[in-house]
């Protein structure tokens, strides 16, 4: 997501690089790379015209201190403007009311009841307790969707397949949240058009029933500024609280996320990164701001692991890291625990410094598959004592695993270099040596 606009802002703010100082001659090149990125990226033609006038208004005149070059205080300027432009600040979500109700409405083909899914495993992990309700009655099969997620997440799925009448399914689902303890209610709605009035009236009148705490609306960030001119229209109708942008890990501009706020004054509570049900992300507008311009967002990194790993696994492999014991069973478990966080390339790129630079890598989502095939292979006694692995005990690995000796050799010899560097770093007090 946003790998083409952040090379050309990279690109157009290199431009400076070398100027002793900001002048009109040398920034008006940069703000237009600058207004031409955007436009590509599909913002809107009048946001991204406005952006780029404030981003030189502030630029001109600023003096460049002698450790700061004009392309680092020019990144510090449009870093704080595309602040502004995402949203300034995180949008708060409120769980007012026993129980709190959400109703998720969207267009047909946005992802809400994937979703919704992913809400209540969210809100589930929060120490919550959701319902989930089925209340699209026109796409075949969305209920039993919603029922598998449900199963997937632990959330249980109130329906009623027989019942055509959506106010009355999430009225009767309201009154069995209340009677069985549930105190958050999540309502997935058909998708609709912006264009048919019978189904916005349909919405309007679920909307005016339930009387939700939130109104979210789903919109897939592919479609680029055809999202933001749908979500004017739903906007104008249901006045909903928040927006979601789904599919974000796709061949995705930006463009949406970035003009949305502007156009509907309606802040972007959520993102969805793909199919896993853990891929949802709260939206913070001054960590989406820091990863378009390849500086990264390592506390988004830190608060993934934290919510990945367990504290008590981890202060057990810890010790035995300080003590040199680290052996490969422990090695497999942490390999596991990564893979939970989400794609490589999406960690990568939270590292600062690195985002950019692996736009073009293509990474391959199941390299860890082979190492555990192997290690997976071994008896526990062999991943605890690799020395042991004699040639015979190698080939039944390989055998086993699908892999060659080879390959098993070149994971063997890696893990003891592997194992050296955190000796050595015990030695050194955890500091990595030069």
């Amino acid at each position: 997501m946003f790998d083409s606009l952040s090379s050309k802002l990279e690109k157009a703010i290199k431009t400076l690089k070398g100027q002793g100082r900001i002048s009109e001659i040398n920034v008006a090149e940069t703000i237009k790379e600058i207004r031409r990125a955007l436009v590509d990226a599909d913002v809107n033609y009048k946001i991204a015209k406005d952006f780029t006038e404030v981003v030189k208004t502030k630029a001109l005149g600023q003096n460049v201190l002698t450790s700061i070059s004009p392309g680092q205080l020019l990144t510090k300027i449009v870093n704080d403007e595309l602040v502004t432009l995402l949203g300034g600040q995180q949008a708060d979500f409120n769980f007012i009311g026993s129980p709190a109700v959400i109703l998720i409405a969207g267009l047909q083909g946005s992802g809400k009841t994937t979703f919704t899914g992913k809400l209540g495993k969210f809100i589930k992990s929060k120490g919550r307790q959701p319902l989930l309700v089925a209340c699209d009655i026109y796409r075949p099969a969305a209920i039993n969707q919603l029922k598998v997620l449900g199963e997937q997440t632990g959330v249980e799925v109130y329906s009623e397949p027989e019942s055509k009448d959506p106010v009355s399914i999430s009225k009767n689902a309201i009154a069995y949240a209340k009677e069985k303890g549930f105190n958050v209610v999540i309502i997935d709605t058909a998708g609709r058009l912006s264009i048919d009035e019978t189904m916005m009236t349909e919405i309007y009148e679920v909307k005016k029933a339930v009387n939700p705490t939130e109104t979210l609306f789903v919109v897939d960030a592919m479609t680029g500024q055809d999202a933001v001119n749908t979500a004017k229209n739903f906007n104008d109708r249901l006045n909903f609280d928040g927006v979601v942008l789904t599919k974000m890990d796709g061949d995705t501009r930006g463009g949406a996320a970035l003009s949305i706020k502007s156009v509907v004054n309606k802040p972007v509570k959520f993102v969805s990164n793909g199919e896993k049900l853990d891929a949802l992300d709260v939206f913070y507008p001054e960590r989406m701001a820091g990863r378009i311009l390849g500086m990264g967002d390592i506390v988004s990194l830190v608060e993934r692991a934290q919510a990945t790993f367990d504290a008590d696994e981890s202060a057990r492999i810890q010790k035995k890291i300080s003590k040199n014991k680290f052996d490969f069973g422990d090695f497999l478990s942490q390999l596991q625990q990564i893979k939970k966080m989400g794609s490589m390339k999406d960690l990568m790129a939270m590292i600062p410094g690195i985002g950019n630079k692996i736009k073009d890598l293509d990474v391959d989502e199941n390299a860890f598959k082979g190492i555990e095939a192997m290690i997976l292979s071994m008896t526990p006694k062999e991943r605890s004592n690799p020395e042991i692995l004699n040639a015979s005990r190698k080939a039944r690995i390989s055998k086993g695993s699908g892999k060659t000796v080879v390959e098993l050799n070149k994971l063997l010899t890696q893990f003891e270099g592997m194992k050296k560097m955190m000796k050595t770093m015990n030695s050194m007090g955890g500091k990595l040596p030069r």
